[in-house]
């Protein structure tokens, strides 16, 4: 896969790219990363890549020719058929789920495109970008951080980048559900102890046991994924149990 961040900041990728799976992930050609300052693409002597707003207005707008200019020139010599998918982070996109990750993690190419200033020209949206990306109901300085939770939650999922090639699998929300609990040495830490049934040796018990504390976390903690999630008789089954106890 190749990812390239257009942004005023190229800076602040150097330690993500640099650090922990990331870095892996480049290191094995995985995935290969182009960080782009897009001021250079700008078509005056002062390299400005914002003016005013038509209209008025508080704050300052991207124009659109720095970033066409930019997205151009990495799509010019295009070997694959299939074009980029090109990611605006803005709080008026699509949440970021597990499944949205899914889907871009298919993709050979990715374009980030990471705003500053008041907003966008929106000939952007409407002639660039192919998909709108949010990471909460909240608004940041820039696109630059969620690009890099996007990136994160993206690469993670690339074939060849975790050791363990389920671990993406078992993840929280892979399933629909969250993650049950953990634990590992030593069984007796303070007098907690490690649930019995993980040291019984029995998988069968402990994937029951796993898939009873996946659904009931998520039953405690996030019902709304519960929603359209299939469940089971078995499941709601448990469901009832829990909800009996609640009564009493």
């Amino acid at each position: 896969m190749k990812i390239d961040v257009l942004t005023l900041f190229p800076e602040m990728f150097s330690g993500v790219f640099g650090s922990s799976i990331l870095k892996k992930a480049a290191e094995k050609k995985v995935v290969q990363y182009n960080v782009v300052n897009f001021r250079e693409f700008a078509d005056n002597k002062h390299q400005t890549v914002d003016d005013y707003p038509y209209g008025g207005g508080a704050g300052m707008v991207l124009k659109p020719q720095p970033i066409f200019d930019a997205v151009d020139s990495l799509t010019k010599n295009e070997e694959n058929s299939k074009p980029p998918r090109v990611i605006l982070l803005c709080p008026q996109g699509k949440v970021l789920t597990q499944k949205v990750s899914e889907e871009l993690a298919k993709e050979n190419h990715l374009i980030f495109v990471c705003g500053r200033y008041e907003g966008y020209d929106e000939r952007i949206r409407e002639h660039v970008v192919t998909d709108e990306i949010s990471i909460g109901d909240y608004v940041l300085t820039g696109g630059e951080l969620g690009a890099m939770v996007v990136i994160d939650s993206v690469v993670r999922l690339l074939p060849g980048v975790l050791g363990n090639e389920d671990s993406p699998l078992l993840d929280s929300f892979s399933s629909g559900l969250l993650e049950h609990p953990h634990y590992t040495r030593p069984a007796d830490f303070r007098g907690m102890r490690v649930p019995d049934v993980l040291l019984s040796g029995n998988h069968k018990h402990i994937d029951e046991w796993r898939e009873k504390q996946s659904l009931k976390r998520t039953y405690e903690r996030r019902p709304d994924l519960l929603e359209n999630y299939p469940l089971t008789e078995k499941h709601k089954e448990w469901i009832a149990e829990w909800k009996k106890c609640e009564k009493d």
